[in-house]
């Protein structure tokens, strides 16, 4: 075997392979990267993404962009690298018992003992405290909803112990902002906002049910819940109606931004809509609960469906 070949050491047995992290990182860092998710960059596009939708209908609603808008959008993808981290921290601190007995989890920085729970900490503070620092650049509005977005952020890691549907307790987190990037474009939340939040959630559900079927086994060896154990057999038929309540969730929030602009702008955004649930058919399609490499494979592909829209709405924006 050439060292090209070899696994890196302390690799993340589900990390994307010959990742920048793994190839390129200085070897101490290596450890708190894979904490905050680095080398799986799939979690930071999900959260910006909600941001860039709120953003762009927040624009699509009240003019054209501006420079300020710019930054809003700069700000959310560095804000949702950083918070993506930091939770993802918080989660592997929390978790590290759970993750010891899961084989897609046990290579995990704190339960392989790469990083002990003090020093995973300290981390977790360092990254909040500059995302805080990027969200005091923002309005009023904008900074509350990120200081309440700790919530749901510090409750995730504990939903799948006391419900079947920790994937909506993601949903909350994840796709809060859609409400944030909105929030911080107009400088206070709408009913538009609110209903392409819940499409968001609904999104969520879809990816990340499809996401848990690769642990199905070890969560019922080890009583963890998910909807993917919820659902069983069934899941084909949940993540149809995800589907559809995310394209007319998503897709009415869309008219409502839209409904006063040209036809051919609400044409062309509502389009990246009903592109996006195609996409979403796609992997409804090809899934297979018993391939966990399939699995990966059309969790991360929402990285494209979710940017879909973004593109659409930017298109929008000149008609």
């Amino acid at each position: 075997m050439t060292p090209k070949d070899q696994t890196p050491e302390g690799q993340v047995a589900d990390a994307v392979k010959g990742n920048w992290v793994d190839r390129l990182a200085p070897k101490a860092s290596r450890p708190y990267l894979r904490l905050s998710r680095a080398d799986r960059p799939i979690g930071t596009w999900l959260l910006f993404l909600p941001c860039l939708w709120g953003l762009g209908l927040a624009i699509l609603t009240t003019g054209a962009p501006t420079l300020a808008d710019l930054w809003i959008a700069v700000g959310c993808g560095a804000g949702a690298f950083l918070m993506r981290g930091a939770g993802c921290t918080w989660t592997d601190i929390t978790d590290r018992d759970i993750d010891a007995q899961v084989a897609r989890t046990r290579s995990r920085p704190i339960p392989s003992g790469q990083v002990s729970a003090r020093q995973a900490t300290v981390w977790m503070v360092a990254q909040a405290i500059v995302a805080f620092g990027i969200l005091l650049t923002f309005n009023t509005a904008a900074i509350w909803l990120g200081v309440i977005a700790l919530v749901p952020v510090a409750v995730y890691p504990f939903a799948k112990r006391f419900t079947w549907w920790p994937q909506v307790f993601l949903g909350i987190a994840f796709n809060w902002g859609a409400l944030l990037g909105w929030a911080a474009h107009t400088g206070s939340l709408g009913s538009t906002a609110v209903v392409l939040y819940l499409g968001g959630i609904a999104w969520t559900l879809f990816y990340d049910t499809i996401y848990a079927h690769q642990d199905t086994e070890d969560d019922a060896l080890i009583g963890v819940k998910s909807t993917a154990r919820l659902f069983g057999h069934n899941s084909p038929r949940w993540l149809r109606r995800f589907l559809v309540s995310t394209v007319v969730l998503v897709g009415w929030a869309t008219i409502l931004a839209t409904i006063d602009r040209s036809v051919l702008s609400l044409s062309v955004a509502v389009c990246g809509v009903w592109a996006m649930g195609w996409h979403m058919m796609w992997q409804l399609s090809r899934f297979d609960p018993e391939d966990g490499g399939r699995l990966i494979m059309l969790f991360r592909s929402n990285r494209d469906a979710g940017l879909i829209p973004v593109l659409f709405f930017a298109g929008a924006l000149f008609l």
